[in-house]
């Protein structure tokens, strides 16, 4: 029998390629192990994304210094695929790069610099990975990158800070972008609201109830003054609202991040040539639904059982939509309980062990 293996990164522990091979040292220790596992690492706009596609497609790296998140200078690289620019936000501007968490004041400029060096090096396409972020400035420091201001009522340029876009009266344009850009989101969130980027996300990068009430009427102000409609739609709240800044300030177009990462790696023609396939995720919730690797796998995966495996993971009653998406099993993979610290510092391991229970009961399923 034939194992695909496709997991995602497990945040915080494990790249979707150590992920990768985490699972495949498990199914090889079994008694029986597959007569053959493809090893195809995915990704769905977050973290990892620039490394499967540059992975998939034989890509090279672009290296350059750019402002962090709070200001810091940070080392940052983005993928090249021939006349391709593949950028991860969070190269820039991610959670990564932060030692206390502050969406108030964080920016997304250096995502910007990342966009503005590709244009400059000629590349006429852009990918830009929409996950993993500190930010929650709804792309204002991007543009600005790019060459937009943000102006008060007296026509003066805004403080620093989120919050500042509370005296937004006018936008000044920057110039003309050369390049078709593509946002790939794991998420279809839109900017503000209930379901927006602050209430949704805020929480995640430190904000409390009073702090995700003023930064969600502070990007409620970016839209009315800059598009009301780019702000309903799917993605426009991913990574702390740069799916609706890469929409409003440079014409990109979003694209979930899964689908796009899936047809680059060829999965639904090596997921045919398989009889199961693992994929894998740090945490399954409420989001994982939304647009995150696991669901696409199930789908591509067509009638091939796909077993996800979950660093953490509600109750089985809770599992529904999973299971109603294509999931055929998802499984914790601790054994019992363990702290977080813990569970990290084992993640390998712990993938490992739980990749090969569960080829073993695959197995015997298939012999019965």
């Amino acid at each position: 029998m034939n194992v695909l293996v496709a997991p995602n990164a497990l945040r915080g522990a494990l790249s979707a390629p150590e992920a990768a091979r985490a699972i495949q040292r498990g199914l090889l220790s079994t008694p029986r192990p597959p007569e053959r596992i493809d090893l195809c690492p995915v990704a769905d706009g977050g973290d990892g994304t620039a490394e499967c596609l540059v992975a998939a497609t034989g890509g090279t790296w672009r290296c350059l210094r750019v402002r962090g998140p709070l200001g810091d200078p940070v080392e940052a690289r983005y993928g090249v695929l021939g006349d391709t620019a593949v950028i991860e936000m969070a190269e820039a501007s991610g959670l990564r790069h932060v030692r206390r968490k502050d969406p108030l004041h964080a920016s997304t400029f250096g995502t910007g610099e990342l966009v503005r060096d590709a244009i400059a090096a000629g590349f006429r396409r852009i990918i830009v990975g929409l996950g993993g972020s500190a930010t929650n400035d709804g792309g204002r420091g991007f543009a600005e990158a790019l060459g937009w201001r943000f102006l008060d009522g007296s026509g003066r340029p805004l403080a620093d800070g989120v919050l500042a876009l509370e005296h937004l009266a006018h936008v000044e344009s920057g110039p003309r972008l050369d390049a078709a850009i593509v946002g790939a989101c794991d998420v279809d969130n839109p900017l503000t609201g209930a379901m927006g980027a602050s209430a949704v996300f805020g929480p995640q990068k430190g904000a409390d109830a009073a702090a995700v009430e003023s930064l969600d009427a502070a990007l409620a102000r970016l839209a009315a003054a800059v598009s009301p409609q780019l702000a309903s739609l799917p993605g426009a709240g991913a990574a702390g609202g740069l799916g609706f800044g890469l929409m409003a300030f440079a014409g990109a177009r979003l694209e979930p991040g899964a689908e796009l990462c899936l047809r680059a790696v060829g999965f639904a023609e090596r997921a045919r040539a398989c009889d199961l396939v693992f994929t894998a995720e740090g945490r399954v919730d409420a989001q994982t639904a939304r647009g995150k690797a696991p669901i696409a796998v199930a789908r591509h995966a067509g009638a091939v059982p796909v077993v996800l495996l979950a660093g953490a993971a509600p109750p089985e009653a809770e599992l529904g939509r999973l299971y109603a998406a294509g999931i055929t099993a998802a499984l914790p993979i601790a054994p019992g309980p363990l702290t977080l610290r813990a569970s990290i510092a084992q993640t390998g391991e712990l993938l490992a062990d739980a990749a090969a229970r569960a080829w073993r009961l695959f197995a015997a399923g298939r012999k019965a």
